[in-house]
């Protein structure tokens, strides 16, 4: 009985065996059937604006075999082969083409694949395409790639001297530092385009200025120089604009400054006849650090918006002089931890030693604003006695734990009630029917709001006037 049951048991152990190593042979061999076909992730793959000469992201395609059995792709190449741009990686392969490429059943492999543009002529946005051909069986496939193309001017650590103007007619690409220098200016036309890459900046020396004349339609933009849609609302892309001290007569009109560290800081000017900084109808917004910063300068600012800083929206310190009509300042940061409030003013600086240093505080006027984030207090006054620390809020929402009865500094102010913005998330802080803010103000001499609406005699809070059936 007992020699029974163990010849029963290697028997069946011996069937089960061959089952296996029957089931191993067939899932190891290479289905031959002319009409298979692979599946991939995508038909085509696509690269936003790329820039002649600078190599794009890395594009990732899945290609799958949905069959049982193993199948063999006897070539995978680039139609283009040397002569295109484009250059794919397979399973840790590079190369134009490849051979016997095995994938087993139910299974996947990766390809990566990066382009880069050659240098040309061509001013305006160009298509380049290739495709990826596959032969399985004798059976072709293939999956379409598309990169837009853009040349542009590029500036490596470089300087400006004289009155340099720039149009747009190309982009222009900043590696490292663009200084313009002692006395220079750069002036900015409608619709030019700056883009920076990764730790660069563009900085303004002693008596240089930087003159950005956007418009509505074509506004000027400052941005990092990655254009795929990945990067598109990445902060801390590039380092920001410095007008250092003694910089003058700087000027932004529809500007669109986003995704660095800092935006715009600047220090004290050189010329009293004339604000250090003129800022309209201008956005920044997704910085890690301030998106203003200003120490001892003036500023003079009509319907601009500060949104979604890891720092302050906007810092003033060491006092100052600024005028601030029409202004929208949402903090709804949620990358980190954001320690700073929206609205930070002082009256002082510090030394090497950490000592207070006074500052006249001359003017910070805000008319019509809205300052309001996340965090409990978003306005903070930091206020020593050494020095003066003039300040007013007229007509504003504020989100504050401030006393706001004293009529000097807060006139017609209103706290803590949530302005409704659109959507805060993409970085729109338009107002919607239902804001608190709507008919709030009063006219400020800015008729229009930062879209070209007409305000009327009892213009909303902030850089957007609500307009109904928008």
């Amino acid at each position: 009985m007992y020699r029974f049951k163990t010849t029963s048991f290697i028997l069946l152990l011996f069937t089960s065996v061959l089952i296996f190593l029957s089931s191993c042979q067939k899932k190891d061999q290479i289905d031959t059937n002319p009409t298979l076909k692979l599946s991939f992730s995508s038909d085509t793959v696509f690269f936003d604006t790329v820039f002649t000469t600078v190599g794009s992201v890395t594009q990732r395609l899945m290609v799958y075999n949905w069959n049982k059995y193993k199948i063999n792709i006897s070539s995978i190449q680039l139609s283009g082969g040397e002569q295109s741009n484009y250059r794919i990686n397979v399973n840790g392969i590079p190369a134009l083409t490849l051979s016997n490429i095995e994938i087993p059943g139910e299974d996947s492999i990766y390809i990566f694949v990066r382009v880069t543009l050659d240098p040309n002529n061509k001013n305006t946005p160009f298509i380049v395409s290739d495709s990826i051909l596959f032969n399985t069986n004798g059976n072709f496939q293939q999956v379409k790639l598309f990169a837009w193309g853009q040349n542009a001017f590029f500036y490596k650590n470089s300087h400006l001297a004289g009155n340099v103007f720039w149009d747009s007619l190309k982009a222009h690409v900043i590696y490292g530092s663009l200084r313009i220098d002692t006395g220079a200016s750069l002036t900015l036309m409608p619709g030019t385009k700056v883009y920076f890459h990764a730790k660069s900046s563009l900085k303004i020396s002693y008596e240089g200025s930087l003159l950005a004349y956007g418009t509505l339609e074509h506004p000027v933009r400052f941005a990092g120089d990655r254009l795929d849609p990945y990067y598109k609302d990445l902060p801390g892309q590039w380092d920001g604009i410095l007008l250092e001290k003694g910089s003058k007569g700087n000027q932004v009109n529809y500007g669109i400054i986003k995704n660095g560290i800092q935006g715009i800081m600047i220090y004290s000017g050189t010329d009293p006849s004339q604000p250090d900084l003129k800022m309209d109808n201008t956005i920044i917004q997704n910085m890690t650090g301030d998106g203003l910063f200003a120490e001892s300068s003036s500023i003079i600012s009509t319907n601009c918006v500060i949104g979604n800083c890891g720092g302050s929206s906007l810092s003033i310190t060491g006092g100052g002089d600024y005028d601030f009509k029409q202004l929208t300042i949402g903090n709804y940061w949620s990358t980190s931890v954001r320690t700073s409030p929206s609205l930070y003013i002082s009256n002082y600086t510090y030394d090497s030693l950490g000592t207070k240093i006074p500052h006249d505080l001359v003017n910070a006027y805000f008319g019509n604003s809205i300052i309001y984030g996340t965090d409990q207090e978003e306005t903070i006054l930091a206020k020593i006695d050494a020095a003066l620390f003039e300040f007013t809020f007229d007509h504003c929402l504020l989100k504050t734990t401030n006393n706001i009865d004293d009529p000097l500094h807060f006139i017609s102010c209103f706290v803590n009630q949530d302005p409704r913005f659109i959507d805060v998330q993409n970085n729109n802080f338009e107002i919607d029917s239902i804001s608190p803010a709507i008919d709030k103000g009063i006219p400020m001499d800015v008729p229009y709001d930062i879209k070209g609406n007409y305000r009327g005699d009892t213009p909303d809070l902030g850089a957007f006037e609500y307009v109904k059936h928008r």
